[in-house]
């Protein structure tokens, strides 16, 4: 994902409910800026939701080949 401040800025529209709007303001909040950092949370949540769907199979496996066989190197722990 490119950096938010690495990329030129591009104007958009967006519908807001008043009420959060008026306090976003009151209290100094940058809308833009909060409404950016909020898509860049929305993008990592479904790109990771989409890497364990897309790695659902794999980790399946792992976790029965852990099941049968215990963890790798398990007996020179030293917890």
């Amino acid at each position: 994902m490119a950096q938010a401040n690495q990329t030129p800025r591009k104007s958009t529209s967006m519908t807001l409910d008043g009420a959060i709007l008026e306090e976003a303001r009151a209290l100094g909040i940058n809308v833009s800026r909060a409404a950016e950092s909020g898509v860049i949370s929305a993008i990592r949540a479904e790109r990771a939701k989409l890497w364990k769907q897309q790695n659902a199979g794999a980790i399946a496996e792992y976790n029965a080949y852990i099941d049968a066989g215990g963890v790798p190197l398990a007996t020179h722990r030293k917890f």
